[in-house]
């Protein structure tokens, strides 16, 4: 696998900072965070919450974390203060400005909730280290610290019995993780959804996971997507990992404080 070198880097940095609102979202377990076994110790390494601070304060400039985690979550991870943006359970759930938006569930979808918690802790229960992490508009099973023999058992098991006793619902596959929700939305959704919110003329996002690619998918012309890892994308820029998305997020950082500099001079 070939990862972008640092021309390639800067010169696609240069391009996107010039935007008049530029709205910088990223992914934060595997891309600002390295991944843990205890999700709510997670935190974004130095060198990356450094930048997410700095950039806090640009002119004309929007800092949003777009997660596949619940928005109580992904703040209790962050520590970005109250001036970032957040695009939670794959884009069902939004605190923007004034505060969150109300995800609607109605009496059906509570109750297949409700059916969806039972299965997914019955599972659970059957594997040394599987766990449910619960979400406001469904629930997510982590394998990452089963065995590989039962990380593939529940997730074939998890998919057979939701299709067939909780038909209808949206299911997702992560690293180490198969999840399930009541409400059809993706990471694309928030990107657009952030967009239109912010009036952002361009957008860069970076991520790490097969869910990030509907994010990704979305990006136009004037817009920068960075693919952590070696997987498949169609990201215009491909980095090794954490430390590497930090000197993305330097050498950017760098040019829109010189950009929106110039503009009040």
């Amino acid at each position: 696998m070939t990862y972008s070198t640092a021309s390639e880097i800067e010169a696609a940095i240069e391009q996107l900072v010039t935007a008049r609102t530029l709205l910088i979202a990223l992914d934060f377990d595997g891309t600002l965070a390295p991944e843990v076994d205890d999700p709510l110790e997670a935190r974004a390494i130095p060198a990356a919450q450094e930048q997410l601070l700095r950039m806090l304060d640009f002119a004309d400039t929007r800092l949003a974390l777009v997660s596949g985690r619940a928005i109580d979550s992904l703040e209790h991870v962050a520590h970005l203060g109250d001036r970032v943006l957040f695009g939670g359970s794959h884009g069902l759930e939004y605190r923007l400005d004034e505060g969150d938006s109300p995800l609607p569930m109605s009496a059906e979808n509570t109750a297949a909730l409700e059916r969806l918690d039972a299965l997914m802790h019955e599972l659970a229960d059957s594997a040394e280290g599987a766990w449910v992490e619960l979400k406001p508009a469904g629930r997510a099973l982590h394998v990452r610290m089963t065995s590989a023999e039962d990380a593939e058992r529940l997730t074939n098991e998890a998919v057979t019995r939701v299709e067939t006793d909780i038909p209808g619902l949206t299911t997702r596959f992560g690293k180490n993780i198969v999840e399930f929700a009541i409400h059809d939305a993706d990471k694309g959704d928030a990107i657009k959804r952030l967009r239109d919110y912010t009036g952002a003329d361009a957008v860069f996002f970076a991520g790490d996971d097969t869910t990030d690619e509907d994010a990704i998918l979305v990006l136009g012309p004037n817009d920068l997507g960075v693919r952590v890892g070696d997987a498949p994308s169609a990201a215009q820029l491909r980095v090794a990992g954490t430390a590497e998305i930090a000197q993305v997020l330097a050498i950017l950082a760098d040019r829109r404080e010189a950009v929106v500099s110039a503009r009040t001079n």
